[in-house]
Formats: structure tokens, C-alpha cells, sequence
């Protein structure tokens, strides 16, 4: 039996008639990327979520902090209302 000869693929280098610009244009990336350190070739979870708190520590943007807050605290109210949780006993008579 002879050796097969597999044929290669062939290659077309097409670039836009109009596009001036840099990089590649076909490329889907969203637009606010190169200023996130979340999104890239993380490995795994532990490494997404220590990101995600470095970017929360290290956010020269205070206000943002303060509305994250506020926002988990009236979302974890409404959850222990929800779920009929006594805010009694927090108080003192």
C-alpha cells in the first residue's frame, strides 16, 4: 500500500476593501475589556472571584463602593422579610 497524501486546506489572506484601521476586524470583543482584569485566560473560579475582589478594594471610584453596598444591604432586607426572619431580636426592649 502507498502513502496517502492528504491535501492542506488552502489559505486565503483577504483584508476589507475600506478598513484603515489596526487589528483584526472580525474580532468580537466587547468594549470595555481592556479596562477589566475579570475577562481574559483566568483558570479557574478562585482566580475569577480574587480578581473581581482586588478590582472591589483597589476602585479609586468610592461612590461606586458605597452603592454596591447599599444595594446587598436593602437586597438582604428584603430577602429576611421575604423569608419572615424576626428583626426583634436585635433590638432591646
Amino acid at each position: 500500500m502507498g502513502l496517502l497524501k492528504l491535501r492542506k486546506n488552502k489559505k486565503f489572506s483577504y483584508s476589507p476593501r475600506y478598513y484603515k484601521g489596526e487589528g483584526n476586524p472580525y474580532e468580537i470583543k466587547h468594549k470595555f475589556d481592556e479596562h477589566r482584569t475579570t475577562v481574559g485566560n483566568n483558570s479557574g473560579l478562585k482566580t475569577k472571584f480574587n480578581n473581581a475582589i482586588n478590582d472591589y478594594k483597589y476602585n479609586p471610584n468610592k461612590e461606586a463602593n458605597k452603592r454596591v453596598l447599599i444595594i446587598v444591604a436593602v437586597l438582604v432586607l428584603i430577602f429576611l422579610f421575604i423569608i419572615g426572619f424576626d428583626l426583634s431580636i436585635f433590638f432591646s426592649k
